[in-house]
């Protein structure tokens, strides 16, 4: 997958490419890696940061763990990108492929059973993948998410930096892939509601926490449509949309109401086919 400086410049301001440009000369990108399209990287700045880009998705799906909240994208991922144009690192998509068709079996079961067993992310993905039903609820995931907040920034009630909540996105669209709805959209509501409870603590980053919450909430709505037409799951989240307008934070209101009427449109759609 081709980079070119045109596509990287069409995502970040001129002031933040000439600072990627910089940091990619004084050679403050280390640990790169690519599987497949996906490039992981430690950029060096006041601390090391860690950046992740798609390179197959339009605009590249950047995420860093900067506390950069401008337009576009960060100088740390405007580097590595730059990275991918010059001198993109070698695909090891190959060789994973390579040593897991020549990997045995039951060293392979065994190697998986022990990351299962101390690797609750990937567990619940697993799980997830082969059709299990989450078995957690609303209430068990958003502690969790709660808990990437305050460990955050455990001495100050503030969060100044992004919090990667790729994990509970991922298994949210692993339970969309297996057809499995209901799931999809209990995470995506421990997600609405973790965002919405803690955004007044937010500090910093405000764009990607907002992409977040709207990427949160339109997964919610949208599996909730499509669980199986369900007129009571239908019901029960119109009814928690429009509490969370009078008691979530008050400059998301709005979007919880969009939500409500969206989620009534699209049921009254499905119910006339």
């Amino acid at each position: 997958m081709d980079v070119t400086e045109d596509a990287v410049r069409d995502v970040c301001t001129n002031a933040v490419f000439e600072r990627g440009e910089r940091y990619l000369s004084e050679g403050c990108i280390h640990e790169i890696h690519r599987v497949d399209t996906t490039v992981t990287a430690v950029v060096s700045g006041s601390r090391q940061y860690d950046v992740r880009v798609d390179l197959a998705t339009d605009g590249f799906a950047p995420w860093c763990d900067c506390p950069y909240d401008g337009p576009g994208a960060c100088k740390h991922v405007v580097a590595v990108l730059l990275r991918c144009v010059d001198d993109p690192p070698p695909d090891e998509g190959d060789r994973l492929d390579a040593e897991l068709d020549g990997a045995d079996a039951d060293e392979l079961r065994a190697f998986l059973r022990d990351e299962l067993a101390t690797d609750a992310d990937l567990r619940d993905r697993f799980l997830a993948r082969v059709g299990e039903p989450t078995r957690q609820s609303v209430d068990e995931l958003r502690t969790a998410i709660d808990r990437r907040f305050e460990e955050t920034n455990p001495e100050y009630h503030v969060v100044f930096e992004p919090i990667d909540f790729t994990q509970w996105f991922a298994l949210a669209n692993e339970y969309r892939e297996q057809g499995r709805y209901a799931s999809a959209a209990t995470v995506y509501r421990a997600l609405v509601e973790s965002l919405d409870d803690n955004m007044e603590r937010v500090d910093g980053a405000y764009d990607h926490f907002s992409r977040a919450f709207s990427r949160a909430l339109d997964g919610y709505v949208d599996c909730v449509v499509t669980t199986e037409r369900d007129a009571d799951a239908v019901t029960d989240a119109v009814a928690f949309l429009e509490e969370r307008v009078t008691s979530g934070t008050r400059f998301l209101a709005e979007h919880f109401e969009k939500a409500a009427v969206d989620l009534r449109e699209k049921a009254d759609e499905q119910s006339c086919e």
